[in-house]
């Protein structure tokens, strides 16, 4: 079974609203035309892919399509014109003996549909994706009037699929106003169409609100990446002591080329981490004269930065200092406050806890202070 699939894209679509046709409105960067043609090109079951376009917008529609593979197909004025030349046009190419007629304001097509479709097509002339109606259906004129039985009814979407030979007569022979649906004229002209399962992904674009429900709808799901960082710095009499960016009171400081705000360090060798984008020293090199000093929160920021250019957010963050001296929990709520701050996130996603090593060690002997941070971040996949 030869099947090409047909997409009708040749409307205004005045009512989704916004400057240009509704079919090169983007939904998650991509035109509704494009994630159409993809779901169809891609399916192992079609074999050819043909787009009809409005008048003079042939050009537009390549640069949408990109490398997509589709015979382009000029349209008509109306919907049932363009499926006729779109038809035409899979019969003049030649091999195929059915077609999925599709709209291009439906921009998502589960494959499950597809394959449904294709599997009735081997003992019916016709078929089409349809939901159940579960709402209450009633009359409105002047307000509310009698409500409409839903026993039997379905809410008919696309693609619509034919023997193509069938779907060509149908259209010749349509006597009636103009159709907005292939299966009406395939049932009026004796053909048998079965109804396959629907799907609330094929919902329609069609007011200005609907294309925000498809951009959440399909939603880049979200990446979460953890990482950690460790440093350690020297204790040394004379130098301040900076945790957390926070000036703590104490006999002595932490020694480095920077502030040698340990516990930023390490934190920021965590944020890093979650991009794979190096260490601390990757950017500032203690080499460099001109970080001599300089406030540790310098080296936070770039690394939260870094995230948010690339479409993260920092979740949540947690960072242990190990120390005898001094003691960390009178400073803590401020520490928590400052490094909330620096990374523009909730206190409630801020965690500042401290430990000792029993007088073992450096850390125990009171020669230095270690930190290990961990982080958490979520990004946009593709």
């Amino acid at each position: 079974m030869s099947i090409a699939a047909l997409i009708v894209a040749a409307g205004k679509g005045e009512r989704a609203g916004g400057d240009i046709p509704k079919q090169f409105q983007r939904v998650n960067g991509k035109a509704l035309v494009r994630h159409a043609a993809e779901a169809l090109a891609g399916h192992p079951g079609i074999s050819g892919l043909f787009v009809v376009h409005a008048e003079g917008q042939s050009s537009d529609m390549a640069d949408v399509l990109g490398d997509v593979d589709a015979t382009l197909v000029p349209g008509g004025a109306e919907r049932q014109d363009s499926v006729v030349a779109g038809l035409h046009a899979i019969k003049a190419a030649g091999g195929f003996g059915h077609a999925l007629i599709h709209d291009a304001a439906r921009p998502f097509i589960p494959a499950q549909v597809i394959d449904d479709l294709i599997a009735a097509l081997e003992t019916y002339d016709g078929a089409i994706p349809g939901l159940l109606v579960v709402d209450t259906l009633a009359m409105a004129a002047e307000g509310l009037g009698e409500t409409v039985p839903r026993q039997g009814l379905v809410r008919v979407q696309t693609p619509q699929a034919g023997r193509l030979d069938a779907l060509l007569d149908a259209h010749q022979r349509w006597t009636g106003t103009a159709a907005t649906d292939d299966a009406q004229m395939l049932r009026a002209a004796g053909y048998r169409v079965a109804v396959i399962p629907g799907s609330a992904d094929l919902e329609k674009i069609t007011l200005p609100g609907d294309l925000d429900r498809a951009e959440k709808l399909k939603a880049a799901p979200m990446r979460y990446r953890t990482a950690s960082g460790y440093d350690v710095h020297r204790l040394e009499i004379g130098r301040p002591m900076w945790l957390c960016g926070v000036l703590i009171p104490h006999d002595k400081g932490l020694a480095g080329h920077s502030d040698a705000d340990v516990a930023l360090h390490a934190l920021t060798d965590a944020l890093l981490g979650t991009i794979s984008a190096g260490d601390i020293g990757t950017f500032f090199p203690p080499s460099d004269p001109q970080w001599k000093g300089a406030a540790s929160h310098l080296f936070l920021e770039h690394a939260r930065n870094q995230i948010i250019a690339r479409g993260g957010q920092i979740e949540h963050v947690d960072v242990t200092i190990i120390c005898e001296a001094p003691k960390i929990g009178p400073h803590r709520d401020a520490m928590k406050a400052r490094v909330a701050e620096l990374l523009g996130m909730p206190l409630a996603d801020v965690s500042i806890k401290a430990t000792t090593t029993e007088k073992l060690g450096f850390t125990g002997r009171s020669e230095g202070i270690a930190a290990q941070a961990m982080a958490t971040i979520s990004l946009k996949g593709e």
